[in-house]
């Protein structure tokens, strides 16, 4: 009997989350009970899990993406073209993430009352942890929230108080720096102090300095330095892949345990929750369609002249075979195969550009960090600055140079981004559920954005023979 697809048993364990979550919430304490005790901490292990591969996993890829890229020294101006595009097409798709998330505002399509409880949640959690303070709103200040914030942290508020005076003697200290503090935050002291504290840009940073410094070293050394890199990633990618069979089973814990835990006895805090991920899921959708459907299409009609229904049909096996496997390696021969049997670019091309595209071009990856980032910040009733809405733009751009093209990676990634504007990592525990059936739709958008790049190099090199 053949085994059912990963992504159909993710979705079995999203419904039967929901519907678990829905009869101890409306039915039994115990069951609730149980719920919170017995089935919600292996949710919290998969997240714990994801944390540990996460700032690893990019710094490897990150490293191997910039050794493996040698090869642009001989190729020229193709090589260098090639890595401003994908560049170029990964801030456009965030950009455009932020753009739809801003203007719909799907986190806000709740009760006040459900995002002003979430709000005083994460400032309890912010307070706790000593992250600087997003904005000058301090709801949990207010004396009318007394017996709200007693209910979520379960202590009394005078408890809290020495949380509270911490966090904004942090804050006055931050005050205090230059304009150019974020520039210099960007550069890391101590590499592995960067690396506990899971600082992104850091990481990033340290990870580029290495790998370009790397490509100059000689063969005999670089070689050796390369393979022990490349087994490296290899390795958490094989993590990653061996904790995503255990998905469904998860997306039925975290499902189960986040609702009964967000909502308790309260169905009309768990219709909320419902509600916020269906929306949120829809705006994430529109937003890729967007990619595919409008500017793809446009982009390859204007740099490439070529007709963007045959474009679109011409590589439909390609978005077929990512949609189901979730993988841009995976989709690589079959995206090739297209880009050389219908669209008519040289192997020559298509074999330097694809490859590359599948490791550093992840723009369904950086749309979906945009949109859901915001979207959980309107979701406990946080407004992004239009600085700290730069830094989501310049976090997920590079941070999708090192999404491993395995499935679901860029909810690995999510953490990082979360963490770079003082975010809850957390959260990701509230859009996993749908996380899978999200992930199927963005490979489709990175696979999409390599085809148009290569299309793009291959026109503007003179060498794109088009198949009638």
């Amino acid at each position: 009997m053949k085994k059912l697809a990963l992504h159909w048993q993710v979705i079995i364990g999203l419904v039967l989350g929901t519907l678990f979550a829905y009869i101890a919430i409306t039915s039994s304490p115990v069951l609730e009970k149980f719920t919170i005790d017995y089935i919600k901490p292996f949710g919290d292990m998969f997240i714990n899990v994801l944390k540990m591969i996460a700032v690893p996993m990019v710094l490897f890829s990150v490293i191997l993406g910039i050794v493996s890229l040698k090869d642009v020294t001989k190729l020229g101006r193709m090589g260098v073209k090639t890595l401003v595009l994908y560049l170029a097409t990964t801030m456009l798709a965030v950009s455009l993430g932020l753009i739809v998330v801003n203007t719909i505002k799907p986190g806000e399509m709740v009760s006040d009352e459900i995002r002003l409880e979430n709000r005083i949640t994460y400032e309890l959690w912010r307070d706790a942890n000593e992250i600087k303070k997003l904005d000058d709103i301090c709801l949990s200040c207010l004396p009318e929230n007394k017996q709200l914030i007693e209910e979520i942290s379960g202590r009394k508020v005078e408890e809290l108080s020495a949380w509270s005076k911490k966090a904004l003697k942090h804050a006055e200290e931050n005050k205090e720096a230059g304009p150019l503090q974020p520039l210099v935050d960007v550069v890391p002291s101590n590499i592995f102090e960067a690396l506990v504290k899971m600082s992104m840009l850091q990481i990033i940073f340290f990870a580029i300095f290495f790998g370009v410094v790397a490509v100059k070293l000689p063969e005999s050394k670089r070689k050796p330095l390369i393979s022990l890199i490349d087994s490296l990633n290899e390795v958490f990618i094989k993590m990653i892949l061996v904790v995503m069979k255990g998905m469904p089973f998860f997306v039925f814990a975290l499902m189960a345990g986040k609702l009964v835990e967000a909502a308790g006895s309260d169905e009309e805090k768990f219709n909320a929750l419902l509600n916020f991920l269906w929306k949120y899921g829809l705006v994430v959708v529109f937003g890729l369609l967007i990619m595919i459907f409008i500017i793809y299409p446009i982009i390859v009609k204007l740099m490439a002249k070529i007709n963007p229904k045959k474009f679109l049909n011409d590589i439909s096996e390609a978005q077929v075979t990512a949609f189901s496997t979730s993988s841009s390696v995976a989709t690589l021969p079959v995206t090739m195969d297209c880009m050389t049997k219908n669209i008519g670019v040289p192997k020559s091309i298509s074999s330097f550009v694809l490859p590359i595209g599948a490791t550093v071009n992840m723009d369904g990856t950086s749309l979906y960090q945009a949109i859901a980032v915001i979207s959980l910040a309107q979701f406990h009733m946080i407004d992004l600055e239009i600085s700290q809405q730069l830094v989501i733009i310049l976090t997920a751009t590079l941070a999708s140079i090192g999404a491993a093209a395995v499935p679901s990676a860029g909810l690995v990634l999510m953490i990082l981004v979360l963490e770079s504007v003082g975010l809850n990592p957390a959260w990701i525990a509230i859009i996993f559920p749908i996380d899978r059936i999200l992930d199927m739709c963005r490979t489709v958008v990175n696979v999409t954005g390599d085809a148009t790049v290569s299309t793009i190099i291959a026109t503007s090199e003179g060498e794109l023979n088009i198949k009638q």
